[in-house]
């Protein structure tokens, strides 16, 4: 049962910078409440480390009672009636109590400043978060029984749910965050609204979406968020690749449940990560998401063969293709689609190892095409066995044993991880005689796939294959042409 720490051990926990600034503003004749998270936080357990502060001064007020205190004050929320300031450390938002009324196809609201501490929390997102701890007395304001939802384990709202997502349809991606960040589930009656009304969140611009998405992801137990917003429908709006992978499964049950594996996978990929010292620390958003999105390509290309089994040709190449532009969609940045594509790309090329093995250049070339995603691939090939075939998933455990041995073999006789041709670009054109374009680009890569396939070759060796190349190549028989 989730209970408040003591006053004694709430002054011994939070920052004292706190209890000054209710002091300047009890004596300056204002209020002063921690609010929302921060108080939920810390029946949770834990200190966090965003501030938040509501009052029934106004901006201007606020802004006179910390001049000369606060140490660095910016105004560029006053128009919301939000107030930062930076004190020592600590960085703190006040913000003058709300009522705030919002326009149907907007989420922004219509801002109007209120008079009392209730009416600011009823407006407030979860009951979870409509609670506060009024300054210096630290006396607990819970209007809507916020205590009772954590210790019920169920996100409530203060007021109506279809009220509260209508005026933020936001709150919905909220909601299943919170199911990914803590062990709560949502109320019955916000399963509902959330269904109901998914449909609404198509008024929320993209990048708050993705906003949210990133922290589900990155929550705890990211499966049970994936799953909400798959089960309410909000998934068709934020990704609908996730539900199609809902398959239906033939009568002899020829192929797997492509939906639960890949949450399964995400489950298994979260257990693979390491800590800060390691080299996939957790969270990693590129490793998780590209678990969830691995298999997206699944459902454009099932194929039912004529001996009656199933197939997914391609899959990873189409996958790829669709993460990219899902992740474009979503206003993602190019480096972290591009990682995740190529992890969704590569994600089944081990497959062949497992069956053969490998020559050295194919390793080489695994690690080369791999890049800096080699260690999240890793990570990724390893969640992708879900087989209940204990023998099955042993045997491949093993290969990927083998494969990571040899990387590291080679990786050390070879520096595998910074791959260079034996000549450069410079090289390249001083032998042929050649201005920088497109032939330099084809004479290094020529170098580079003989590196991969044959290792280190030598400058004179390599000098001399280059030569042979070279005569072959349309650009060396035009000069000769020429010649007098």
């Amino acid at each position: 049962m989730y209970e408040l720490p003591s006053h004694a051990a709430l002054r011994q926990i939070l920052p004292t910078v706190i209890f000054e600034m209710a002091d300047l503003f009890v004596e300056a004749g204002f209020e002063l409440s921690l609010v929302g998270g921060p108080v939920r936080d810390l029946y949770l357990g834990r200190v966090s480390p965003d501030l938040d502060f509501t009052t029934n001064a106004l901006p201007e007020d606020t802004l006179r009672i910390i001049a000369g205190w606060a140490d660095a004050t910016w105004d560029v929320g006053r128009e919301f009636g939000t107030i930062a300031l930076r004190k020592g450390q600590d960085t703190i938002e006040v913000t003058t109590y709300r009522a705030d009324a919002y326009d149907k196809d907007s989420r922004k609201p219509i801002v109007a400043f209120g008079d009392n501490l209730k009416d600011d929390l009823f407006r407030r997102d979860f009951t979870m978060n409509a609670m506060a701890l009024r300054l210096p007395s630290l006396e607990l304001v819970d209007p809507f029984d916020g205590v009772s939802s954590l210790n019920d384990r169920l996100i409530r709202t203060p007021g109506s749910p279809e009220v509260s997502f209508s005026d933020d349809p936001l709150r919905m991606m909220r909601a299943a965050r919170f199911t990914s960040q803590l062990p709560m589930e949502v109320s019955p009656e916000v399963r509902q609204a959330m269904t109901d009304m998914a449909q609404r969140l198509k008024i929320i611009s993209a990048e708050r979406v993705r906003d949210e998405l990133v922290k589900l992801i990155n929550g705890k137990d990211p499966r049970t968020g994936i799953d909400l917003l798959v089960q309410t429908g909000l998934a068709d709006l934020v990704l609908p690749e996730i539900p199609a992978l809902r398959l239906e499964i033939d009568e002899h049950h020829r192929h797997k449940d492509v939906y639960q594996h890949s949450l399964t996978v995400l489950e298994q990929a979260v257990g693979h990560e390491t800590d800060e010292q390691g080299p996939v620390p957790g969270p990693d958003f590129v490793l998780r998401f590209a678990a969830l999105m691995h298999d997206v390509g699944k459902p454009a290309t099932r194929r039912f063969e004529s001996n009656g089994s199933v197939s997914f040709r391609h899959h990873d190449v189409v996958g790829s293709k669709l993460v990219k532009q899902r992740m474009q969609a979503l206003r993602f940045d190019k480096e972290t689609t591009k990682a995740v594509a190529r992890l969704v790309e590569l994600h089944m090329r081990f497959y062949g190892y497992g069956e053969a093995g490998w020559t050295d250049s194919a390793v080489r070339r695994y690690v080369n095409d791999a890049g800096p995603q080699l260690e999240r691939l890793h990570r990724l090939t390893r969640s992708d066995v879900t087989t209940r075939n204990r023998r099955k998933a042993d045997r491949l455990a093993f290969a990927y044993d083998d494969l990571e041995e040899r990387i590291q073999q080679i990786t050390q006789q070879e520096e595998l991880n910074s791959i260079r041709p034996d000549l450069d670009g410079e090289q390249i054109m001083k032998l042929l005689d050649i201005k920088p374009g497109p032939v330099v680009g084809r004479a290094y890569k020529f170098l580079l796939n003989l590196r991969l396939d044959e290792g280190p070759l030598g400058e004179q060796e390599a000098t001399e294959r280059l030569r042979g190349w070279w005569s072959e190549q349309p650009e060396a028989v035009a000069d000769t042409a020429e010649l007098p």
